[in-house]
């Protein structure tokens, strides 16, 4: 048992905020209530005051890249980043080698899951072998446990397997997930097409690559009345296409991730390889677009699409290096830092978009603090200092190493068992 005692809690589901007591026992809230007594010898107390009680934060963006991948990340080294992050429930994506295109593969990531110490999720793949070809299973990868589905890193280019793919996922009341880039359309990726790729003389990544499979997306999921994700998010246009998508179609979803949120393509000048992610950063309009769209809730997610690689593939020069960065461990410094502390969200917003509202859209009994519900806390003090550097993540690939931050976890509780404590 656990007895957090004299926290500040936020539950954004319900909107009950205040100075609340939180008993657990086991992996279950029991009690919620003002002065709890120690029930038991047996039962840990916590010292929650000046800290602020959460639902732990659930990501839908993650690569673990086990099977196939290891030296960069594996299932209990990002189950360990996302502890530290405060995540307490995370969703895998499927491109890994081999595939989590077939019953053995995803059956095997999500037995490693269930050893991680937090929730582990994964997706399955939307085609056989993320070839754009042929629809998995998706009946039976959904009835042996697969969250949604996403062929995330490859975009799907068949608009009527697409379509097949909604109408499917749809008749089972699961989300399928898009990474939108038109291949056709970019000479570099990770870089966006404009000042800074003419900095380097490199065609780069242009926003009409994103733009074109979000409007197609958004068209065919109000058509089939599929829920979808439009997946990091990241020029002003496709955020107006998804407010827009939204009005018609309660399916629709939107993520940003902090990278985007946070950075422009200036940052590609300053960090080289660390700040090159598909889809790119770009202009600071886009930025502030992003920014708007979580305030008015057109952006409805905020994930990180960690995204480890090893330091000699990073080492590479800029057209070769492969894109992403790792985020489990600051996203929500960013986010308290850049969002929170600017004014542009209040704490229980920001919540609902870390916690509440993903576990939602991927059907997880997460995101929330309520009696009966699922002993995941995370433990934040709003105002402790964080200099991002020491990662539990085995990679280290990030433009914010150094950065100073505020939003430091200081406990991370899931199923009711302390997974990480700052010390």
């Amino acid at each position: 048992m656990l007895l957090i005692k004299n926290g500040y809690m936020i539950d954004p589901k319900s909107g009950l905020e205040g100075n609340y007591d939180i008993l657990t026992d086991k992996d279950v809230i029991v009690k919620i209530g003002k002065g709890l007594e120690k029930p038991e010898d047996g039962c840990r107390v916590i010292d929650g005051s000046g800290l602020l009680a959460a639902p732990g934060l659930v990501d839908v963006h993650v690569h673990f890249r086990e099977p196939g991948f290891t030296q960069k990340e594996d299932i209990a080294s990002g189950a360990a980043a996302a502890s530290k992050g405060g995540f307490t429930s995370v969703v895998m994506m499927a491109n890994t080698r081999p595939a989590i295109d077939n019953r053995e593969t995803l059956g095997y990531v999500l037995e490693k899951g269930r050893e991680a110490g937090i929730h582990v999720y994964s997706c399955a793949n939307v085609t056989l072998g993320m070839q754009g070809k042929e629809l998995v299973a998706m009946e039976e990868l959904a009835q042996l446990g697969a969250a949604g589905f996403t062929d995330d890193g490859v975009p799907l280019m068949d608009e009527r397997l697409v379509r097949q793919a909604m109408e499917r996922a749809a008749a089972l009341d699961m989300p399928v997930s898009f990474h939108e880039e038109d291949p056709s359309l970019i000479e570099n990726n990770g870089i966006n097409r404009g000042r800074v790729s003419g900095h380097f003389g490199i065609g780069g990544s242009p926003r009409e690559a994103e733009i074109s499979l979000v409007e197609r997306d958004l068209r065919l999921a109000v058509e089939t009345g599929a829920s979808i994700n439009i997946q990091h998010i990241s020029a002003r246009e496709s955020v107006e296409l998804v407010r827009r998508a939204k009005r018609l179609s309660p399916g629709i979803h939107a993520e940003a991730t902090p990278h985007h949120f946070t950075l422009t393509e200036d940052a590609v000048i300053r960090y080289g390889t660390f700040a090159k992610m598909n889809p790119p950063l770009r202009e600071e309009a886009d930025r502030l677009a992003i920014i708007q769209g979580l305030v008015d809730g057109t952006i409805d997610i905020i994930a990180t699409d960690h995204a480890p690689h090893t330091a000699e593939e990073k080492a590479k020069p800029l057209t070769e290096a492969p894109s992403g960065i790792i985020g489990l461990e600051t996203a929500l410094p960013l986010a308290i830092t850049g969002l929170v502390d600017e004014g542009y969200l209040t704490l229980q917003k920001l919540l609902a978009l870390m916690s509440t509202n993903p576990a939602a859209m991927y059907h997880l009994n997460a995101g929330y603090l309520a009696e009966g519900g699922p002993a995941d806390i995370v433990l934040i003090d709003t105002a402790g200092e964080v200099i991002p550097g020491d990662y539990a993540s085995r990679a280290s690939n990030t433009p914010f190493t150094g950065w100073r931050l505020k939003g430091r976890v200081v406990m991370t509780i899931a199923a009711g068992r302390v997974v990480y404590e700052c010390r």
